[in-house]
């Protein structure tokens, strides 16, 4: 079963790509003829790898070829079109800008500034409080036969 998800591998590939490799891509799309469907042609258009390596990016990875054409439906060697071209451009300049953002690990964390005296979601800030509350409470359990157990419950027998 053929998969059927060309920009998604198109971006998978691009995102695999060293830095440095796609900078080269983004400078060398933009400055030479851009073909698909293979590696050069005659009249001297280059494909995107090309390009990158033209331009100092040396790297070679077959699965951006493969999903490059994948995407352009390329069956022989033609000039890319605007709509491919913007497309890819648009991938390389958000994989470049993703590697920028830092990582939430990176980000330091704001000591929390809270007032004296201050608790979290407790009902009582200090012990002292808390025993008061506690010595003004009537936590005596009533007995069993003390209770007014109605018609729910017989007293004495086994439940």
């Amino acid at each position: 079963m053929r998969r059927r998800r060309p920009a998604r591998d198109l971006r998978d590939a691009i995102d695999c790509l060293p830095l440095r490799t796609r900078e080269a891509m983004l400078e060398g799309i933009g400055a030479g003829r851009i073909i698909v469907g293979a590696y050069t042609d005659r009249e001297g258009g280059v494909c995107p790898m090309l390009a990158a390596h033209r331009n100092g990016g040396r790297t070679s990875l077959a699965s951006f070829a493969r999903s490059w054409d994948r995407y352009t439906g390329a069956k022989r060697a033609r000039p890319a079109t605007a709509r491919e071209l913007t497309t890819l451009r648009a991938m390389l300049e958000a994989s470049i800008v993703i590697e920028d953002v830092p990582s939430l690990a990176d980000v330091p964390r704001p000591e929390p500034t809270y007032p004296p005296g201050w608790a979290w979601l407790r009902p009582f800030r200090r012990l002292d409080e808390y025993e008061r509350a506690l010595a003004g409470l009537d936590l005596a359990v009533p007995r069993t036969d003390e209770l007014e157990l109605g018609h729910d419950a017989v007293a004495g027998s086994p439940q």
